[in-house]
């Protein structure tokens, strides 16, 4: 059964999480504009990491789900999703753990680990090379849409973000935050991270780059593709396999 909890990060911020099975402890971050939920419990992949001996702690990050958004861009300092991440490694009393994001959630955990976090195993899934080394035109896609909606430059991408947003119930003051906070990757620290990981996106998904790309600029990395693109990947259930595959044996 999953369980709700929340937490006070280093600044006060209350953050949710789900916890779900027993065993080795593996976080899981989810996307942009997205949650715990939609990413990780809805197409079943907690459900299959669980299944394999774990332990899902799965948080909302901040601005997301049932964590708190705040709007104040004091609120949004460089690498805030990271630290929160740290706060709740800490809350948690976790030292050995695996580490799982998805596209935003891949990003903070690439963070984390520049930041000295040391997972056992690292999964970096809906991302490329692009998406953490640089902003670019994708950050200031999603800044003009969450500002513009039916009048961004692409009003397409105005109109499904902000369906996105409504969706969900985020406010778009703290999306913005979140986009603000982002932190640039150099390829000498993508270099310099050696835990066994595992660079996976779907056939169609190059919108953070490449992810052959990327775990070729990794010590220790393998890439994988899977069917989908960017949005359907987190359905298919060869993500959920390609993730429990990495991970086993749970120790």
């Amino acid at each position: 059964m999953t369980d709700l909890h929340r937490f006070q990060s280093f600044d006060g911020v209350s953050i949710g999480y789900r916890t779900l099975g027993e065993g080795w402890p593996t976080l899981m971050l989810h996307g942009f504009l997205a949650s715990a939920e939609a990413n990780w419990f809805l197409p079943g992949i907690a459900a299959a990491v669980a299944a394999a001996g774990r332990r899902v702690i799965a948080p909302d990050l901040r601005g997301h789900g049932r964590s708190d958004a705040p709007t104040d861009p004091a609120a949004w300092p460089r690498d805030v999703l990271a630290m929160d991440q740290e706060a709740l490694a800490a809350h948690l009393h976790l030292s050995d753990y695996d580490l799982v994001g998805y596209s935003l959630g891949a990003r903070t955990a690439m963070r984390m680990a520049v930041r000295g976090a040391r997972p056992r195993k690292l999964v970096l899934a809906g991302m490329g090379e692009r998406g953490l080394m640089a902003a670019g035109a994708r950050a200031a896609m999603f800044e003009d849409a969450v500002r513009h909606g039916d009048a961004a430059q692409d009003p397409r991408a105005g109109r499904r973000v902000q369906a996105m947003m409504a969706a969900g119930g985020l406010k778009p003051d703290a999306m913005l935050g979140v986009l603000a906070s982002f932190a640039a990757t150099s390829a000498d620290e993508i270099a310099a991270i050696d835990v066994p990981s595992l660079v996976v996106a779907g056939q169609r998904d190059d919108d953070n780059g490449s992810a052959e790309a990327l775990a070729a600029m990794m010590a220790d990395a393998r890439g994988v593709r899977v069917p989908g693109d960017h949005l359907s990947a987190v359905m298919e259930p060869a993500l959920a396999e390609a993730i429990v595959g990495f991970l086993e044996p749970a120790q």
